[in-house]
C-alpha cells in the first residue's frame, strides 16, 4: 500500500491541467510570424499544367529548357494522361528532363509549322538556333486532361550535335 500511494499521487499530479478561461489571444514572440488558418487562394492558372494550344506547349517547353527549369519542363512534358511529373517516378523524370535539356538548349527558337499528326497528336515543327547552328526538330504534342496540350515526344536526332561539347 505504501508503494501504491506515491504512484497514485504522481498519476494525479500528471493528469492535472489548467484551463485558460480568458478569450485573449495567446501572446507570440515578436519574431514569430502570424499564422493564418487557410492558405492564400491561388489562381486557376497557377494550378494548370500543359498549355492551351499545341504551339503554346512547345513554346513553354522551350522557354523552360532555356531557363534550365526542370519543374516548368515537367508540367509541359507529358502524355494524354497529363504531365510527366504526375506519371513518372521523380528520379527517372529528372534524368529524362536533364537529357532533353542538353539536346534542346538553344539561343533562340521559332515555330515554323503546326499540323495534324497520328493518334490525336499535333506536329509542331520548330527552328532551333544554338550558336551558328540551326536545326529543325519536330515536336509531337497531344491533348490531355482538361483539353490541355503536352509535349509527348520530339526529334532528338535533329539536335544531337547540340548536346556535344
Amino acid at each position: 500500500m505504501k508503494k501504491f500511494l506515491p504512484a497514485l499521487l504522481l498519476l494525479a499530479a500528471c493528469s492535472h491541467t489548467t484551463k485558460r478561461t480568458t478569450t485573449e489571444p495567446i501572446p507570440r514572440r515578436r519574431s514569430e510570424p502570424a499564422r493564418t488558418r487557410e492558405p492564400a487562394p491561388t489562381r486557376a492558372s497557377d494550378r494548370l499544367t500543359g498549355a492551351p494550344t499545341a504551339r503554346a506547349a512547345v513554346s513553354n517547353f522551350l522557354d523552360a529548357v532555356k531557363a534550365e527549369d526542370l519543374q516548368a519542363m515537367s508540367v509541359i512534358f507529358g502524355t494524354s494522361h497529363g504531365p510527366s511529373r504526375d506519371n513518372i517516378e521523380r528520379s527517372e523524370l529528372d534524368k529524362r528532363l536533364v537529357i532533353l535539356q542538353c539536346y534542346f538548349t538553344h539561343d533562340k527558337f521559332r515555330i515554323v509549322d503546326d499540323s495534324p499528326g497520328e493518334g490525336g497528336h499535333r506536329i509542331v515543327t520548330t527552328e532551333l538556333t544554338r550558336g551558328a547552328n540551326t536545326r529543325t526538330p519536330r515536336f509531337y504534342v497531344i491533348a490531355g486532361p482538361g483539353n490541355r496540350w503536352y509535349v509527348d515526344n520530339m526529334e532528338i536526332a535533329a539536335v544531337r550535335d547540340f548536346c556535344r561539347k
